[in-house]
């Protein structure tokens, strides 16, 4: 069988707890299949952008935040079902009856960043993606956290004493700074080799479309 060889990377910017972007990781996957079959090969690689970034560390009670958020918790409600029915027309069965925390997720991107150094960082994105929308846990609990890495294959003890840290503090604050003054206003946005390309949880068969005409034009203007 020919190889395909990796033609570059894609960079995407994300929060935990946005249901987009897990809806758009789903889309991307798509994507990427549709690429290999042109036969363009991309890594991939997430980045932080924290939608609350003044959230207290211990988080806040979920319905509370929801109704301050949205000006009542019936139309909280109402824009959990739509979320929830979107999600499932690509697969994912949300459970977000099942939440009752909105958490700081600055540990949980610090577990990301983590998970990328050890070559593990889709499936940990994966993982906290599915334990927040799909289980209800409270990703910004450390025991939570380590639990979701065990899952996406790092070791749960190495976790929880790098959590125990400032470990990743610093950089993941800076890329989500760094994410801002780039434009960046709502996530996930998605960016190849450095430029960013676009916002939110576009078709797959769109993204694929995108990243093509994007990596041709990188290419001609390099040649």
């Amino acid at each position: 069988m020919e190889t395909v060889a990796t033609a570059g990377r894609i960079d995407v910017i994300s929060d935990v707890i946005c249901p987009w972007c897990y809806i758009g990781k789903r889309q991307l996957e798509r994507a990427l299949d549709i690429l290999e079959k042109h036969r363009l090969r991309f890594t991939v690689a997430w980045h932080p952008f924290q939608l609350n970034p003044d959230m207290p560390a211990e988080g806040v009670d979920r319905q509370q935040y929801r109704i301050a958020k949205f000006g009542s918790l019936e139309r909280s409600k109402q824009m959990d079902q739509r979320i929830t029915e979107t999600a499932a027309t690509v697969g994912i069965e949300f459970h977000l009856e099942k939440l009752t925390r909105t958490p700081n997720t600055l540990d949980a991107h610090r577990l990301i960043r983590f998970a990328g150094q050890k070559g593990a960082q889709d499936e940990v994105v994966e993982a906290l993606f599915y334990d927040y929308f799909c289980s209800g846990g409270d990703v910004g609990d450390t025991k939570t956290l380590a639990a979701v890495g065990h899952k996406g294959g790092l070791d749960y003890d190495e976790v929880l004493a790098m959590l125990g840290t400032d470990e990743g503090k610093r950089e993941v604050l800076a890329g989500d700074q760094m994410a801002r003054r780039c434009g960046i206003q709502g996530v996930p946005s998605f960016a190849l080799q450095g430029h960013v390309l676009f916002s939110g949880a576009v078709p797959g068969e769109e993204m694929a479309d995108a990243f093509r005409r994007a990596w041709e034009l990188l290419k001609s203007k390099a040649a």
